[in-house]
């Protein structure tokens, strides 16, 4: 008797392990489906995160955008420069939050008939709606710059899923618009951050001009940044700006007057040509 009842105390132990290690690994799949990593065994890519860089020429010359940037952009069918016989230029605006300035950049650009990207966050839409209108309204395109300006190397495909969705379908509910355009938070992506965007529907878009005028520190140089920008102008240039800088909004006619005389032409994404 004694021995069959250590039998059956020895199955029951056995079946509560049994049943643990079931549920460990249960919980482990839907865990990993949840969450989907971008792990370089899961989608084959890199996930090594990049931040874009490139290297001026200030002679209107199109600057160096780097070996490994250039071939993941031009795999991904991304944007970062144009043709280097067209004389096309793409203006383009990075609009995380309000300062004020972007109604007289709005006002500048239409009495210049140029039309601009504006590459917005949550924050800015959700604040700014009527802004995001009147760029809608003046036919400018609206482009994707995530709910909240996270790195995306450092989130999960899901996460990066609800950074772009959501806010796709926040302007698409409030506007009846449907953005196709994205700009990676911060410059940072990786190759696999890259080709994931794609298959939400969207084209990554970077520069080939910039300078430092996201900081709101480094304002009043206003003939600092006419001769950054119009020193480095060239063929197919994808330009940035910042919408939170007080001397892009002062400059802005002057520059565009300017890269007119030059002779380039301002385009839209729409019409990029490779």
């Amino acid at each position: 008797m004694i021995i069959e009842y250590i039998k059956k105390i020895k199955n029951k132990y056995m079946l509560v392990i049994g049943a643990l290690v079931i549920a460990i690994f249960t919980f482990s799949l839907i865990s990993l489906n949840n969450e989907e990593t971008l792990s370089t065994s899961a989608t084959g890519l890199s996930t090594k995160k990049i931040e874009w860089g490139i290297k001026r020429n200030d002679n209107h010359e199109q600057p160096d955008l780097g070996k490994v940037n250039k071939q993941i952009i031009d795999e991904n069918k991304g944007i970062a420069m144009g043709n280097k016989e067209s004389k096309k230029v793409y203006l383009t605006f990075d609009e995380g939050y309000e300062a004020g300035y972007t109604e007289k950049i709005l006002e500048t650009l239409k009495q210049n008939d140029v039309k601009a990207c504006f590459f917005i966050t949550a924050h800015y839409v959700n604040s700014k709606p009527e802004l995001v209108q009147k760029m809608i309204n003046d036919g400018h395109i609206i482009g994707n710059h995530t709910v909240n300006h996270k790195s995306m190397p450092t989130l999960t495909l899901e996460e990066i899923k609800k950074e772009v969705m959501n806010l796709h379908t926040t302007i698409y509910d409030k506007f009846g618009y449907e953005m196709k355009y994205i700009r990676p938070p911060k410059g940072e992506y990786s190759e696999a951050t890259v080709a994931y965007c794609n298959n939400l529907g969207y084209t990554t878009v970077m520069w080939s001009f910039a300078y430092d005028d996201w900081d709101e520190n480094k304002q009043n140089r206003e003939d600092y940044a006419k001769k950054k920008i119009l020193d480095n102008i060239h063929n197919g240039a994808v330009i940035l700006l910042h919408g939170n800088s007080k001397d892009n909004a002062n400059i802005l006619d002057y520059c565009i007057k300017e890269i007119k005389n030059q002779g380039y032409e301002f385009s839209i994404l729409d019409e990029f040509e490779r």
